[in-house]
């Protein structure tokens, strides 16, 4: 049996953090954005969800940030740095893109790349 999968990293929830990771580094990709902010302490990584209403309704909003959250959960959380925010604003291709290729695009941005 591998390691159980936890709840991933805490949660940035106040519309204040948000605004504060649009200072950091974009890094774009077709999925999604995601911006992150490097806070200079070593707290536990923290992210939030976004998804606009440009993207459709609220039950496919809720639907992109369900998958990019599980994605998180699953895949990415391991390779997030300590001491950074992270805001993922998924688009609408995130819906219907296969899951493996959501958690390989995160790895890959939370990377740097």
């Amino acid at each position: 049996m591998g390691k159980p999968i936890g709840r991933g990293p805490e949660r940035l929830l106040k519309r204040a953090q948000f605004l504060a990771v649009r200072r950091g580094e974009k890094r774009r990709g077709r999925l999604f954005l995601m911006e992150v902010l490097q806070r200079g302490d070593s707290e536990p990584p923290r992210v939030g969800y976004t998804v606009t209403t440009k993207v459709g309704n609220a039950v496919v909003r809720n639907r992109i940030r369900r998958r990019l959250k599980e994605a998180v959960r699953t895949a990415a959380a391991a390779d997030m740095a300590p001491g950074n925010d992270y805001v993922i604003v998924g688009r609408a291709e995130a819906l219907d893109a296969p899951f493996g290729l959501i958690r390989a695009e995160l790895s890959r941005r939370i990377g740097g790349k």
